[in-house]
């Protein structure tokens, strides 16, 4: 504790903290004077051109990162237009081939069509005149079977007639 007490009465003699000792004032404001020209000149011809020209640096890349983006943005805009018009182009292109597509079915529908109805005109005409054959086939052996009828008619009743007579009488009748 006596060295303690030393130390306090010490300093308690030389007047407190020697930053404030007024006797040393001068050299403190010279010192600090020539520490802070030294520390100005160290900031303004080292480290603040090393900060500026590292600014200026990442101020340039922003920059030409800013330039890059919207000549890319412009570059997509572009496409997106160049898409939209080959989608319409392509839409376009497909409706043309159902158009011709849609007409060559129908083409050929229309013919598969017209062959159907010349093959059915045909068919029906062939129809026509086998029914017109068998027709004047019935209706000549209807009157063969009606002359024979009538003939054996006129024999069982004991009469007598000849052929043309028969004939006559069965024409008469088959016309009304």
């Amino acid at each position: 504790m006596a060295t303690e007490t030393a130390t306090g009465a010490a300093e308690a003699s030389s007047g407190g903290m020697p930053q404030l000792d007024f006797s040393t004032w001068g050299n403190q404001i010279f010192w600090l004077v020539l520490a802070l020209i030294a520390i100005y000149l160290i900031l303004s011809r080292i480290a603040l051109p090393r900060i500026a020209a590292i600014l200026a640096e990442r101020q340039g890349t922003i920059s030409n990162d800013i330039a890059a983006a919207e000549d890319l943005q412009a570059k997509a805009v572009d496409a997106e237009a160049a898409y939209d018009k080959a989608l319409v182009d392509a839409r376009a292109e497909a409706q043309r081939i159902i158009a011709v597509a849609k007409a060559d079915m129908q083409a050929d529908l229309d013919a598969a069509i017209a062959m159907a109805d010349t093959e059915i005109a045909a068919k029906s005409a062939e129809s026509e005149a086998a029914i017109a054959e068998i027709r004047a086939g019935a209706v000549a052996s209807v009157k063969a079977v009606a002359k024979d009828t009538v003939k054996e008619i006129v024999s069982a009743m004991g009469g007598k007639a000849d052929a043309k007579t028969i004939t006559a009488a069965v024409t008469a009748r088959m016309k009304g």
